[in-house]
């Protein structure tokens, strides 16, 4: 292991959890090093990556990862926070204001099962998983920035859909949950499991998430 590892992978404080410095990280530079750390993390783990090796990868001095990044874990929660943010805007920029509720709900369901079966996605979920014991300050960053935000969003859409009608949810987050682990039937446990190597079929998802709008509508749809 890197010697520099272990100190690199401590908790952080509260503060740590912001990005510190004088100077404003430009959004180049900030892509340059969250690139350089979606390849170590990816490659080493969260625990056997490290600040050197992440400067290295993203082409930056040692001391300005640290100017700009307290800590490994404010790093990790910065990458995991722009991943899930780029990937929730795609899934949720559609259909939000259309009628067509079955439309909508297999729009989103497929953009969200591709993007937890992507290559990015499983990443960051096995490595959360593999350290979230030693390290649960990454789970619950994981979970705030993710699929927390997804049920907040996707919550939101259904209670705009209650209103106008076109479906009844009394408990919008509960109902949320549900719809997103309807689309997870067949494909996520194998694929996190890399039972299922590859990218998904398309045409497997369609019906996976087809189906589970089938399910949702007969028990939320507006009889």
């Amino acid at each position: 292991m890197d010697p520099t590892a272990r100190r690199d992978s401590a908790p952080p404080s509260a503060e740590g959890r912001r990005e510190g410095g004088s100077e404003a990280l430009s959004p180049e530079k900030r892509h340059q090093i969250l690139k350089g750390a979606a390849l170590v993390f990816a490659r080493d783990g969260y625990e056997g990556a490290s600040m050197s090796r992440i400067a290295a990868a993203a082409g930056v001095s040692k001391g300005t990862l640290y100017n700009h990044f307290e800590s490994k874990a404010a790093l990790f929660a910065a990458y995991v926070e722009q991943a899930c943010e780029e990937h929730l805007c795609r899934i949720f920029a559609e259909h939000q204001e259309t009628d067509d509720v079955a439309a909508g709900l297999n729009a989103i369901g497929t953009r969200m099962v591709e993007m937890m079966l992507s290559e990015l996605g499983i990443t960051i979920y096995r490595v959360v998983i593999a350290e979230a014991a030693k390290f649960p300050e990454l789970a619950r960053a994981f979970y705030e920035a993710g699929p927390a935000r997804a049920i907040t969003e996707m919550a939101r859409w259904l209670r705009t859909q209650t209103a106008r009608g076109t479906l009844v949810c009394d408990d919008p987050e509960f109902a949320a949950e549900q719809f997103f682990c309807l689309c997870q039937t067949r494909h996520w446990l194998l694929y996190k499991l890399n039972l299922r190597p590859g990218p998904p079929d398309p045409a497997e998802i369609a019906t996976v998430v087809g189906r589970a709008t089938e399910m949702f509508l007969k028990t939320y749809g507006r009889r």
